[in-house]
């Protein structure tokens, strides 16, 4: 069985710790395999964290032996984003000048997962400072490679861990998500992403200083779990859902709301904002609408979502505005060439005055609304994640071309993080050799509706990973139990 470890669920293989099927070191033992197999070939696992990870999985193994009840994590590994800060460990978001920068504590997600028994198993790479672009490329690491294509980008900026769950390095990723970090990565490299309401999880990205960042900053970015299977993802949301004291935006609402009554309507919305979307991807929408349908729920074509460009344009302002004022330090941070994308972002939408950035704080809280109407009527939205197939890596960063089509093809993305609702990213298949997925979207706090459309989706059309890194013509599947 020790071969086929790392190919286990993380709900199994908690299930497996907890029963004596299996020691939590012969766990993590044959994911530290897997990564010494693996990660040369994708570098996605940063910072190995070998030892510590056999330490906790002993002191679990103790635990059992002395009758101590486990938690629903039992030993599953996961892997943590260069960004989030796990103790002792430096949080180096990829660059060299933070290369000694140690965590003191946890951040709250963090110590929520080794809570329930997870046992952190080494950072993930993302693009320098987060900013350098889409493409998960770090000063201090290098480029992770797409294990379905290494002519094409994981995506970022959590693509460290989603292709470390999808290679099986680790059962569970946890990244974050701003407008797309975690779901195009997820889309990209076949495996299932949340992105939670803005409120639903505890987190701390206070990690460079005492002093919290801006409105924008507080409210856009919502860290979020990848897993393989959408079970998986729903145990590490169960798990994550919650309050902390480091955390007054947490909000204490249950993890699944009441059940709706009658068929649940989804809205299918292929091409949000007509900008226009690829055949595999409208192809990929149309599967998981007919999945949908095939499980009781009420389908139904919609024109658009509510006031999309509108939306883009004050997401653009605001953050670029509060933005700004660090960017020459920024930019010196993020080096020659790493400065592109943001560069571009800063002279095609320049900084607004006090006046017109308080009138836009007005706007965003409008376009929510809109929002919170939209979904009244249809509780879920059914769209995709990123309007193409997986680009080449760094296309957002060549030229604006590149990065205005990179900035159109994760525009659903960007605008649910804007009005600050859950979506979960579910694969749906292949198409030409590369995962293809879609994204469902609902009313805040609502996670439990969208996992329950995932899992719905998930059911029928399968579970793409684990996968060996592409060595030929193709991605060899490796199908967990």
């Amino acid at each position: 069985m020790q071969d086929a470890l790392w190919k286990m669920p993380a709900a199994a293989q908690a299930q497996a710790v907890r029963s004596a099927e299996v020691s939590a070191v012969e766990l993590v033992d044959s994911h530290l395999d897997r990564i010494a197999q693996v990660n040369p070939q994708v570098n996605a696992v940063t910072q190995l964290l070998a030892e510590r990870a056999r330490e906790a999985a002993a002191r679990t193994d103790r635990r059992r032996a002395a009758g101590e009840a486990l938690g629903p994590l039992a030993g599953v590994p996961f892997t943590v984003k260069e960004s989030t800060a796990v103790k002792g460990v430096p949080t180096t978001f990829g660059t060299e000048r933070f290369r000694d920068l140690v965590a003191s504590a946890d951040a709250p997600p963090v110590a929520r997962l080794r809570a329930a028994g997870a046992i952190p198993v080494g950072h993930s790479n993302i693009p320098t400072l987060i900013l350098a672009g889409m493409h998960t490329r770090s000063e201090l690491f290098g480029d992770t490679v797409n294990p379905w294509d290494a002519g094409r980008t994981p995506g970022g900026s959590s693509g460290g861990d989603a292709v470390a769950v999808a290679t099986g390095m680790a059962a569970l990723g946890l990244g974050n998500d701003s407008g797309g970090s975690v779901r195009v990565p997820a889309q990209f490299c076949g495996v299932a992403g949340l992105k939670p309401s803005a409120g639903r999880f505890a987190a701390d990205h206070r990690v460079l200083g005492p002093e919290d960042p801006g409105p924008a900053s507080q409210m856009l970015v919502t860290d979020g779990p990848l897993a393989r299977s959408v079970g998986d993802l729903r145990l590490a949301y169960e798990v994550l859902a919650g309050t902390d004291p480091r955390d007054p935006r947490a909000v204490p609402v249950p993890a699944y709301g009441e059940p709706l009554l009658g068929r649940v309507k989804v809205a299918v919305v292929a091409d949000p904002g007509g900008h226009g979307v690829h055949l595999t991807v409208r192809a990929a929408i149309a599967t998981a609408a007919d999945a949908l349908r095939d499980a009781g729920y009420d389908v139904r074509e919609e024109q658009d979502v509510p006031r999309l460009d509108e939306a883009l344009e004050a997401y653009g302002r605001i953050t670029v505005t509060e933005f700004a004022p660090t960017w020459p330090v920024v930019r010196e941070l993020l080096g020659k060439g790493g400065d592109r994308y943001i560069g571009m972002a800063m002279e095609r939408t320049p900084p607004v005055s006090a006046d017109a950035f308080m009138k836009l704080m007005g706007t965003w809280m409008n376009i929510r609304r809109s929002w919170a109407e939209f979904l009244d009527a249809y509780p879920l939205l059914l769209g995709p994640v990123f309007t193409e197939p997986p680009v080449e890596p760094g296309l957002e960063s060549r030229d604006r071309p590149g990065r205005d089509r990179v900035a159109s093809g994760m525009r659903l993305c960007t605008v649910t993080s804007f009005v600050g609702i859950p979506g979960v990213a579910v694969p749906t298949g292949t198409a030409d050799g590369l995962p293809t997925g879609v994204q469902i979207v609902g009313r805040a706090f609502r996670e439990d509706l969208c996992l329950a459309a995932a899992q719905a989706i998930e059911d029928r059309l399968g579970v793409l990973t684990p996968v060996d890194p592409r060595v030929g013509g193709r991605a060899d599947e490796t199908l967990g139990a």
